[in-house]
């Protein structure tokens, strides 16, 4: 049995976004971390009362974003933040530290009792909205051994979203799959070209078939796609569409959380 599939108990899963309010030293810091705190679990807990099982937390809010570098004042909240929910909920939790900046998600999920951190970067180069950025696999893989961080799965964007590929226009989204397949990574991301737009069916479809590593969907599915992408990924990353109005940065939105389980339990059942 694969660690993907241990953590998921061999079930296709929807994960739901967290996206915690600004940190401190961001533009858009409101000057109360216990707000911060309790609004990421106040989130944890709807979403589990409405049956899903796992969620992620991100620091979308803490625009602009730094280009791998983040500090303590960043991954010690988002720390916390996990910890957290881990201990008032019974859900499976990711971290993402934007921009890049996997070292710091793999040490707050480590601290925390995280499960799983979403990495970006990992193989090859992109021109992402913070600028160039390289491949890291070596340099995460060895740190996660160093620290002891072996149980945390590593998920990784490829092709991802707001960025651009020309670097890399001559390697096809396949290749770069199995270039982090190569290189040991836990998973697979595949996306639309921005937030909530929907990825490419026959891109998920290819790299589900030709990689043995499991394939996740980043952006952009909702209670009508869903049945078209079921059958082509192991895990479902949903933000967006959980927001009034499907917008990433506004309130939950009980009734689409619910009517999407209500599909989504349907087809995985």
């Amino acid at each position: 049995m694969t660690k993907f599939n241990k953590l998921f108990n061999n079930k296709k899963q929807v994960i739901a976004m967290i996206h915690t309010e600004a940190n401190p030293g961001t533009p858009n810091y409101n000057n109360s971390v216990k707000e911060i705190i309790n609004k990421a679990v106040a989130e944890a807990k709807v979403y589990e009362s409405a049956g899903i099982e796992t969620v992620m937390i991100e620091n979308m809010h803490d625009i602009p974003y730094l280009n791998r570098n983040v500090g303590h004042e960043v991954s010690t909240l988002m720390s916390i933040i996990a910890y957290e929910i881990k201990r008032q909920t019974s859900l499976k939790l990711g971290i993402q530290i934007l921009a890049g900046a996997n070292k710091q998600a793999i040490s707050s999920a480590h601290s925390a009792g995280a499960d799983f951190i979403r990495a970006e970067g990992y193989v090859f180069s992109h021109i992402a909205d913070e600028g160039l950025m390289n491949s890291d696999a070596g340099e995460l893989k060895r740190f996660q051994k160093q620290i002891g961080a072996e149980n945390i799965l590593i998920f990784t964007d490829i092709k991802k979203k707001h960025s651009a590929h020309s670097i890399t226009s001559d390697v096809s989204i396949l290749e770069t799959a199995k270039a982090a397949e190569f290189f040991l990574i836990d998973g697979v991301i595949i996306t639309g070209n921005s937030t909530g737009t929907e990825a490419n069916v026959k891109e998920v479809e290819l790299v589900k078939k030709n990689t043995n590593i499991p394939v996740l969907i980043g952006s952009g599915i909702n209670a009508d796609n869903i049945k078209t992408f079921y059958k082509f990924a192991d895990a479902f990353i949903i933000g967006s569409y959980f927001k009034e109005n499907g917008y990433w940065a506004n309130k939950l939105d009980n009734k689409r959380i619910q009517d999407f389980m209500n599909v989504f339990n349907n087809l995985n059942n």
